[in-house]
């Protein structure tokens, strides 16, 4: 599986970026797919997941500003993150990531729960 982010960039605090990733390879082992972020000198934390039948998890920090979905066919799995009202403290990198496990009764969020990972792209918000 190959995961690869796009949609990075600078922003003003208070606009909007939309992050995508592409997941391609075998794709049937895919059941949840997320965005994680970094920021230096802390833990990776979840941003946004999504299962295969469409149940969603988010941070706390980003509820009611960013939105996640997916789109699945036969040659890839896509991931789009859109990131509303943003703010300073969401500079970080960004992680797209894809997990083969089965979460029963939620969504997985945990980072040791993801398998896959992609090399990360910037966002870097100014205030």
């Amino acid at each position: 599986v190959t995961l690869v982010e796009s949609g990075g960039g600078l922003v003003q605090a208070g606009g909007s970026l939309r992050l995508s990733c592409a997941a391609s390879g075998s794709l049937d082992r895919l059941q949840v797919m997320g965005m994680f972020r970094q920021q230096p000198e802390k833990e990776r934390e979840l941003v946004a997941a999504i299962s295969r039948a469409g149940g969603t998890r988010y941070g706390d920090s980003v509820k009611g500003r960013f939105t996640i979905s997916r789109e699945d066919d036969n040659e890839k799995s896509l991931i789009l993150l859109q990131m509303n009202s943003l703010e300073a403290e969401d500079t970080a990198m960004y992680y797209c990531a894809a997990s083969s496990y089965f979460c029963t009764g939620r969504v997985c969020g945990a980072s040791e729960e993801f398998t896959y990972w992609g090399q990360g792209t910037q966002v870097t918000v100014s205030s």
